[in-house]
């Protein structure tokens, strides 16, 4: 087993990341950590820098969340050192995935983040994802961040009927 308490979280980390075919964000793997009591918050986002430093993770930022996925190097070091979690950890980790598998996939699925434009104005982009691939995108502009924060805000409540207002105006046949 392991004696060094990082090190688990890490691989723990990585187990988890790999269990899924989508990233999660840094709020549902803390969520995990916290709810189940294995470490402090602080002890995770030091696992995380740690995992992001060595090159096992990748993340990608947006101003309100971020997002992790495993490396190929990070699928490759649990591979040797997965064994290392003890069974009771890996139970726990599979019964909170298959709980919220669902959930956790519909929160990463919808992207919406924006920045400032070099004419000034502000660019929304949000997305809806399918795992790694986009179902629909869209970029717009707007000439302020208060629109921006507010059209970012709407875009995951309101994603799933632009896009059934969008299929269905671009395939009718008139």
């Amino acid at each position: 087993m392991l004696t060094d308490p990082i090190t688990l979280y890490k691989l723990m980390t990585l187990y988890m990341l790999k269990q899924v075919n989508f990233p999660l964000t840094n709020s549902q793997l803390t969520s995990f950590f916290l709810d189940h009591e294995y470490t402090t918050y602080f002890t995770l986002q030091q696992a995380l820098s740690e995992l992001l430093e060595a090159g096992l993770l990748k993340k990608e930022a947006s101003h309100n969340s971020t997002r992790y996925e495993i490396t190929t190097e990070g699928e490759e070091t649990l591979s040797f050192f997965g064994k290392q979690i003890s069974p009771v950890i890996v139970e726990d980790m599979d019964q909170y995935l298959k709980e919220n598998r669902f959930r956790l996939r519909n929160e990463v699925s919808t992207i919406a983040d924006f920045y400032k434009s070099t004419s000034q104005d502000y660019i929304v982009h949000c997305e809806v994802r399918e795992g790694k691939s986009p179902l629909i995108q869209l970029d717009l502009s707007v000439p302020d961040k208060e629109q921006a924060e507010a059209m970012c805000s709407k875009w995951k409540d309101k994603n799933q009927e632009i896009y059934a207002f969008v299929m269905k105006t671009l395939m009718s046949m008139s």
